[in-house]
Parts: structure tokens; sequence; C-alpha cells
């Protein structure tokens, strides 16, 4: 069996009890070295070998994956985040179904939600915003042109930019353009739950300027809304007049 396992951000107590359970009986570990945490190769047993995919091709990491299948192994594709969030997952996965080769995936914590952690609010907040949108900005990678940031933004959702620090100017003109105003709130997280985690907060009028002085250029998440500085309403589930199946309102 092959298992594709969500790693967590970078804390390695935030990978999930099940994740951690296969990956110390994995007889092969492909783990994405650029992004995961290393700490996370203690857990593995003795003998397990070991390939770091920073510096394999897909074709590569197959094939890896084919030589051991056929021993009968267990084979664990160690991935950063949650794997069905930018982690290019599906092509592995078909290329696996090609050779009649068994999968399974573990779902992780992503960094979106790591980052909402780290700066302790809530992306769906009652009058606010009951939307989450996960996106990124246009670099080598193209994003569809419905989807560009700037008519994502008209929405007023709450956002989490992925994979755009470098391109934060190009961010924070689509977002005014989108949103119509500069004092948008925004926090860019750095290595959200790292022990070298940064936090800047800020506007779309100041956050460039902010995040070029922290000379901030990669691994970090971008999250704008009026979620992280408003007013809102308080959530019906626990209004004393509120009557749900478990508790009857006043």
């Amino acid at each position: 069996m092959v298992y594709f396992i969500g790693a967590g951000p970078g804390d390695v107590d935030l990978i999930t009890v099940k994740g951690r359970e296969i990956l110390s009986k994995a007889d092969v570990v492909i783990y994405a070295g650029s992004l995961v945490n290393s700490e996370h190769l203690k857990f593995c047993k003795e003998g397990s070998k070991i390939y770091n995919s920073a510096s394999m091709t897909l074709p590569e990491v197959i094939e890896v994956i084919r030589e051991f299948h056929g021993e009968d192994k267990t084979i664990v594709r160690l991935h950063t985040g949650d794997p069905a969030i930018y982690g290019a997952i599906k092509e592995q996965m078909d290329e696996l179904e090609k050779y009649d080769i068994e999968y399974k995936v573990i779902p992780g914590v992503s960094s979106f939600s790591a980052a909402a952690a780290a700066i302790k609010k809530e992306f769906t907040l009652p009058s606010v915003s009951q939307t989450v949108i996960l996106t990124r900005v246009e670099g080598r990678t193209p994003v569809p042109a419905n989807q560009d940031l700037e008519i994502l933004a008209r929405t007023n959702a709450s956002m989490a930019i992925f994979l755009s620090i470098s391109m934060i100017d190009k961010v924070v003109a689509k977002l005014k353009k989108g949103y119509g105003r500069g004092d948008v709130p925004i926090a860019v997280v750095e290595r959200a739950t790292w022990e070298d985690e940064r936090i800047l907060l800020g506007t779309l009028d100041n956050i460039s300027e902010k995040v070029k002085e922290a000379n901030i250029v990669k691994c970090a998440q971008i999250l704008v809304g009026d979620f992280i500085d408003c007013d809102y309403e308080k959530s019906l589930l626990y209004d004393e007049s509120f009557s749900h199946m478990y508790r009857k309102g006043k």
C-alpha cells in the first residue's frame, strides 16, 4: 500500500495520529524535503529507506514506488500541510492507477488553518464572511482568468493566499482593485508553527513595505479580509434563545 500523508505545516506534532502511526511502520518514505520538517524522519523505523523528493522528478518518484511496491512494502509519500491543497498529488495518483497500485490519502493540517491559529482569528464570522477562498496569484503556474485575485476580492470573502509572498506588490495591487479600498486588514505568517515563525499585521496600504523590511520572500501565508479586525454578530449556536436538537431555547 502507498499512503499520501499530510505532515502538517511545520510543527512535527501537527501530523495526525493516524499519519504518524503509518509513518512509523513504513518501509519506504519519500518526503518533500524542501518543505517537510525533517524531524518527522525520527519517527521512522530503523532500516526504512528514505528519499528526498526535492531533487526528484515525477517519473523518478513513481519508479521508486513501483520498485518497492513490487516487494510488498509499505510506502509513505510525505507531503507538507494537507496534500490535497497545492500538493501536486493528482498527477502521482494518476500514475499509480496506471500500474494498478493501491493508495490512500491521509489528510493533514494545512498552513492556511495554521496561520489563522497563529493570529488567533476565525475565518467565518456571522455578518462578515461565511466563505473562505484558498487561492494564489499567477506566477510560473497560471491562474484561470475568472479566478483572478482581483475578481475573487470583490466577494469580500475571507482569503488565504498561497505561494505568492514573493509577489507581494502584485498581490496588493490586485486586492486593492478588487476590494476598492486600502484599509482591508491583512496578515502575513511566515513558517507557521515552526520555531522561527514570524507574523506581520497591517492593511493593504502598508503590508508590502512591512514584508520587504522583514525580508520575507518564501514559506508565508497571506491572510486577508475583515475577519482579521472587525465587529461581528455572535453565532446563534450558543445563543440562549436559539433552539436546536440538543437544547431548547429560553
